[in-house]
């Protein structure tokens, strides 16, 4: 596995070293041991899937307080543009975002810190995205950010005229509007 630092401080990109015969391919797509070995300890708890058909956003998403998660994501199938915000109120790079694109081709998964709205944008006909998550969901605890906010001003790859939403991502306050609570 290598690890890759982004412009965020905590938000790496990792590219597995994928092993393909005549057979398909194999890799590992998480371990422990390379993860600790990098200086990163993680304790994934829950794991969540997810389907989507092109144009779906699903974000600005977190969980708050003591239910604020880690995630590490990565596409099994189709392509999406990927998007962590950090939210970090002492971070240098507060209001900042890195947007990755994710494909069961190139196989990269992104982990993104406690402290980040997290969201993806589908641009292929259909995708699997799966979560690797180091705290348990709590309804209670859903937080979110418009995924159209002008001030970050996200180019999420797609038509947002016609993106398909939750209700609740519609509803989301803007970035200004946003008080952190990390």
């Amino acid at each position: 596995m290598n690890f890759i630092k982004t412009a965020i401080e905590g938000v790496y990109i990792i590219d597995p070293q994928v092993f393909k015969d005549n057979r398909g391919y194999f890799f590992e797509s998480y371990s422990k041991r390379s993860f600790e070995k990098e200086g990163l300890f993680y304790d994934f708890v829950q794991d969540n899937q997810s389907k989507s058909s092109y144009g779906t956003i699903r974000g600005l998403h977190f969980q708050k307080g003591e239910h604020a998660q880690a995630k590490l994501v990565r596409v099994l199938k189709g392509k999406v543009l990927d998007v962590a915000v950090d939210l970090r109120s002492s971070s240098p790079t507060y209001g900042k975002f890195v947007a990755v694109e994710l494909s069961e081709e190139n196989k990269l998964s992104l982990l993104i810190p406690r402290g980040f709205a997290h969201g993806f944008a589908v641009l292929s006909e259909e995708a699997i995205f799966t979560y690797k998550c180091d705290n348990f969901y709590s309804k209670e605890a859903e937080g979110g950010i418009r995924f159209d906010d002008k001030d970050l001003n996200i180019d999420w790859k797609i038509d947002l005229s016609k993106a398909i939403l939750s209700e609740k991502d519609k509803y989301y306050p803007s970035f200004k509007e946003f008080k952190t609570c990390f």
